[in-house]
């Protein structure tokens, strides 16, 4: 931990305050925001889908309050052993080396100059210009891949959650991601997603695009939080926080 960072946690403590630097205000809002939908929808399982070395688990554990599983899923091998170890003290957090699409199978995934990049889509640089050096290729992976449907129904089974919640974060992948849940998106009572402004990768989908998906599958916006710090007054990319609104078309699953 650096000085800085343990001077603030410091001051924190001993005014019972929090101190949040400009830049992440945005973090602030996203946090409080979870921690009220969480409670509202009784969640009980978070589908971790892009989960890098497990910021989002931490986030939930330190500043939503939320004690509930987690399931996280990363297939870049070092960062998801990283995860394992961090995840020894918590029994209710899982991790799978893998990752979801809309198939199962293999693929190559391609890990980039900064890892948080990393994609199974090749970079897109036309529309973000900024982004060529973290986007420049390090090396390509051989991945397993398997489908959302697939991974609920196993851990249904194995755990009986009932109020699952989704958050996709795979760079440019996650309307992939949610396809690959089949009728099993539907259970979902709530889901957040990385909406491309400024498309970075290679066949990703527009944000228009990606909200009607969600939209036409039952899903309502409950919050958008803008994550391009750095980077204004372009807006890059935004999360894009949804709650189901109304029962899936499809036939009822198992999680009921």
């Amino acid at each position: 931990m650096s000085a800085f960072r343990l001077a603030i946690e410091l001051a924190e403590r001993a005014f019972g305050v929090r101190i949040v630097r400009p830049w992440a205000i945005a973090l602030l809002f996203e946090q409080q925001h979870l921690r009220r939908f969480f409670e509202y929808f009784e969640v009980d399982c978070v589908f971790d889908v892009g989960a890098n070395a497990g910021q989002y688990a931490d986030m939930l554990r330190r500043h939503v309050g939320y004690k509930g599983t987690i399931i996280s899923y990363e297939p870049i091998p070092e960062l998801a052993a990283k995860m394992r170890t961090a995840a020894r003290s918590d029994r209710s957090w899982f991790i799978e080396e893998l990752a979801l699409s809309s198939q199962k199978g293999t693929a190559t995934f391609n890990i980039f100059a900064v890892d948080q990049f990393s994609s199974l889509h090749s970079a897109f640089t036309a529309e973000v210009r900024q982004f060529e050096q973290q986007t420049k290729i390090v090396r390509g992976i051989t991945v397993n891949t398997d489908t959302l449907e697939n991974e609920i129904a196993k851990y249904q089974s194995r755990l009986g959650f009932r109020r699952p919640f989704l958050k996709m974060d795979t760079q440019g992948h996650d309307l992939a991601v949610a396809m690959g849940a089949g009728r099993m998106l539907g259970e979902f009572v709530g889901l957040q997603s990385e909406l491309a402004i400024k498309r970075i990768y290679v066949d990703s989908p527009t944000y228009e695009q990606a909200l009607e998906f969600f939209r036409n599958h039952g899903f309502e916006l409950s919050a958008f939080v803008p994550n391009n710090a750095g980077h204004f007054p372009r807006l890059i990319e935004t999360d894009c926080i949804m709650f189901r609104a109304r029962p899936s078309r499809q036939s009822p699953c198992a999680c009921r």
